[in-house]
């Protein structure tokens, strides 16, 4: 019986081999794998762009809400997108909700700002 279990196991075992050694030869032209994440780069060089301009713009919301007199921005998460901005998170005050919006319009580059903050008071 224990002589059934391990040839059996051993040829599961060298079913999975086989099938990770396919999958390892079938990558095997290392000149094409290597040329299409360059060309990938290339043609979305303007996203890589986009998305440094949206890193930036963040901080400097982040930075604006941190700066606000009267503003408590630690519960404050601030994504960015080309422009458009989205508050998520909470506040202590309900007046600082509509404070971030403000704030976060006041920031150069800011074409758009939806604001989901909510109240918390804990």
């Amino acid at each position: 019986m224990k002589l059934l279990r391990t040839a059996k196991l051993m040829i599961g075992v060298a079913a999975v081999s086989a099938s990770f050694y396919g999958n390892a030869q079938s990558g095997a032209s290392a000149p094409v794998s290597a040329s299409v994440p360059a060309m990938a780069s290339a043609a979305n060089g303007g996203k890589t762009s986009s998305k440094a301009a949206d890193r930036a713009l963040r901080r400097k919301i982040l930075t604006a809400l941190a700066d606000a007199k009267g503003m408590r921005a630690a519960g404050i998460t601030v994504r960015a997108t080309d422009g458009d901005v989205l508050l998520e998170g909470w506040v202590p005050e309900v007046a600082q909700i509509e404070q971030a919006t403000r704030v976060a319009q006041g920031v150069p580059g800011v074409k758009t700002v939806r604001n989901t903050l909510t109240l918390s008071t804990f």
